[in-house]
């Protein structure tokens, strides 16, 4: 019986797993099919509009400009993807859920989104042109002329901003994680140091190596954390309350069903 249970669940599992992959190519095919304008808006607006500068983007092998198509195409395709994938997995947990954790895991969706679009944009117009502002200042204290491959420009952009935007992620993970019992304030205040620590360390890696990009990038991520932990405290004190008041109320009717026989 429990082997059928455990077999049971891994069939849902893997058919969610496929509903998702099945949005995935289905998004991948519309991302190659709109590449081609975003490339262009993309290389205006960051070469000729954000950075108000002139620079040649160049094609050093056949393969590349597919590569950047595809490249493309995937981005787009995780955007698309990413609120089906959410979907699924509330699909997956729902049964184990309350009507009100329900309701409440099912709003993260649209605030996962929102998140996702935010840190997109925050690593788009704020961390990578002053990193590439900073990598031209380099390139020209060396006397270096500068001469960017398409490809790898693409490249370090979206190695850039998509972990940004992945990072932003952190309070619906951590809110849903709360819902679901495996996390608590108090241990993720415990881990506060060290979670810092982590965010400081991303950040590095992230920026330059100069103090003032680093502690740019670092306080929004910190803050997202304290941000968190707030939240997670108050959804846990609500669940909290909500099995108080059942357990009142189960007492209650127990009272109720014992003195109807006496």
């Amino acid at each position: 019986m429990n082997q059928r249970h455990w077999t049971e669940h891994l069939g849902e599992m893997r058919g969610r797993i496929l509903m998702v992959l099945a949005a995935f190519i289905l998004s991948l095919m519309i991302g190659l099919f709109f590449a081609e304008p975003i490339i262009r808006w993309t290389i205006g607006d960051i070469l000729n509009g954000t950075l108000e500068k002139t620079v040649k983007l160049n094609i050093f092998s056949p393969g590349e400009a597919l590569s950047i198509y595809m490249q493309f195409a995937f981005i787009v395709a995780l955007a698309f993807t990413m609120p089906v994938a959410f979907y699924q997995a509330w699909k997956f947990v729902q049964p184990g859920l309350t009507k009100k954790e329900q309701k409440a895991t099912l709003s993260y969706i649209p605030f996962a989104m929102l998140l996702f679009i935010a840190g997109l944009c925050f690593g788009y117009y704020w961390v990578f042109p002053f990193l590439l502002n900073f990598m031209a200042v380099l390139t020209e204290r060396l006397g270096a002329q500068e001469t960017y491959g398409m490809y790898e420009f693409f490249r370090f952009l979206f190695r850039v901003v998509f972990p940004i935007a992945l990072l932003f992620e952190l309070p619906v993970v951590i809110l849903f994680l709360t819902r679901i019992r495996i996390v608590t304030p108090q241990l993720l205040r415990k881990g506060r140091r060290y979670a810092w620590l982590g965010m400081v360390v991303l950040a590095a890696l992230v920026t330059p190596p100069d103090l003032v990009s680093n502690i740019l990038v670092s306080i929004p991520l910190i803050l997202l954390y304290e941000g968190s932990i707030f939240l997670s405290d108050r959804v846990y004190r609500k669940m909290l309350a909500e099995e108080e008041a059942y357990e009142a109320k189960w007492k209650e009717d127990e009272e109720e069903w014992g003195s109807s026989f006496e």
